[in-house]
C-alpha cells in the first residue's frame, strides 16, 4: 500500500476527529481498564534510580498519566487528538503535548521509557519505520518502549471510523529490530485465557547503550 501525503493526512484527521466526538464516553469506557501487568513490565526492565521520565504516547484522558505520577515518576503525555489533550492536562496535572504521530516533534534522549498502550496500531505501517526511530531516538540509550496493539494478519484500513494497522508478532519483531529496538518480552492479553481469546499483543524492547 502506497499512501499519499494527502492520503495520510485524511486519516489522521479522520481519527483524531472519532476520538474528539467520543471522547467523554471513551474516558468513561476506559477509566477502571487494568493495565497494571503492561505499567510493570515497562517499568521493571528500566534500569537505574527512580524517579524515571516516562513518555505516555498516545495518552488519551490521562488515566495511566495519574498512575505514572502517583507511582512518583515524571509523566509527560503526547497526544493528538484535542480533547484528550485539555483531559488529560485538567486529570493529570501532567504535562501533555499536543502532536500526532505524522507530526511528532520530540527531544533527543530525554526519557528512560515509553509507554505505547493501545497507541501505535493507529500508524499506517508505511510511516511505522520512521515513528519508531523517533521513538527510539527521544528515549536515552538503555531506555525501554512498552507497546500494545490488537493483533492482526498483518493487514490495515478503516475499521468502525477509525484507522488501524493490525500486525503479528513476526512482524512486529521486524518492525521494532529495524528501528534498532532489541526485545526484552513478549506476550498476550488478557492474561489467563486461551489465544484465540487474547486479541491484544503486548511487547518490551531496549535501546542499546
Amino acid at each position: 500500500m502506497n499512501l499519499l501525503p494527502a492520503d495520510l493526512e485524511k486519516i489522521a484527521a479522520l481519527t483524531l476527529e472519532h476520538y474528539n466526538l467520543r471522547a467523554e464516553d471513551f474516558r468513561e469506557g476506559t477509566r477502571d481498564h487494568d493495565v497494571s501487568q503492561n505499567i510493570a513490565a515497562l517499568l521493571r526492565h528500566i534500569n537505574g534510580t527512580a524517579p524515571f521520565a516516562i513518555l505516555d504516547v498516545g495518552c488519551g484522558p490521562g488515566r495511566d498519566l495519574r498512575t505514572f505520577s502517583k507511582l512518583g515518576h515524571i509523566a509527560i503525555g503526547v497526544e493528538g487528538a484535542v480533547r484528550f489533550v485539555e483531559m488529560a492536562r485538567a486529570d493529570s496535572g501532567c504535562e501533555v503535548w499536543h502532536q500526532d504521530f505524522l507530526h511528532l516533534d520530540l527531544p533527543d534522549s530525554r526519557f528512560d521509557g515509553i509507554f505505547a498502550n493501545a497507541a501505535l496500531f493507529h500508524i499506517p505501517s508505511q510511516e511505522l519505520p520512521r515513528v519508531l526511530k523517533q521513538f527510539h531516538a527521544t528515549l536515552k540509550p538503555g531506555g525501554v518502549l512498552f507497546s500494545s496493539n490488537p493483533r492482526g494478519n498483518n493487514d490495515e484500513g478503516w475499521n468502525h471510523g477509525r484507522y488501524g494497522s493490525y500486525h503479528d508478532l513476526a512482524a512486529w519483531q521486524g518492525f521494532m529490530a529495524a528501528a534498532g529496538f532489541v526485545e526484552l518480552e513478549h506476550y498476550y492479553r488478557p492474561a489467563g485465557l486461551p489465544r484465540e481469546q487474547q486479541p491484544w499483543l503486548a511487547s518490551v524492547w531496549r535501546k542499546p547503550v
